[in-house]
């Protein structure tokens, strides 16, 4: 068996227009999710997101603003009498699209690194209060384990 016949399938294929590199650019910064969670949560306004954070002045207003700009968040104007008008930031339906991330981060929290008494967080069916779970699950309706579930190349992927 030659060395090319021992490598990974993966390894004929480019990265260059790879969908998780795309999307990190948005979310792999450090304070990302934590804003994303605290609006998801119903904290909406800059001092509350800060004071839930602690997250620096600056570092949160160019986080959401970059929220912003990328379409997760979009600005809804109020105004407490006597004061000068500010924002709320709200999902948009990209945002939206994320609860199930930040659901599968909560349950992977739970599972390798709980702490003890029981998970901080547990995300409920409004409709029923029963916990709600992300599962993978193909078109079928089956739901594969991660070890029977692969990445095929699409129909943009370029060869290596």
């Amino acid at each position: 068996m030659t060395a090319e016949q021992t490598l990974p399938e993966a390894m004929r294929w480019s990265t260059a227009n790879c969908t998780i590199s795309r999307t990190m650019e948005i979310l792999g910064e450090k304070w990302t999710f934590h804003v994303l969670r605290e609006v998801f949560l119903g904290v909406r306004r800059f001092e509350d997101i800060r004071a839930r954070t602690d997250i620096p002045r600056q570092v949160l207003t160019d986080r959401l603003t970059r929220l912003i700009d990328r379409g997760l968040l979009h600005r809804v104007p109020y105004r407490v009498p006597g004061q000068r008008e500010r924002s709320e930031y709200r999902l948009t339906e990209a945002g939206l699209d994320l609860y199930p991330v930040l659901v599968a981060l909560v349950q992977w929290g739970d599972q390798h690194l709980p702490i003890p008494g029981g998970p901080p967080l547990v995300a409920h069916h409004r409709g029923c209060e029963a916990e709600v779970q992300v599962v993978l699950r193909c078109q079928a309706g089956h739901e594969p384990t991660p070890r029977e579930t692969a990445f095929r190349p699409g129909p943009t992927a370029q060869e290596a």
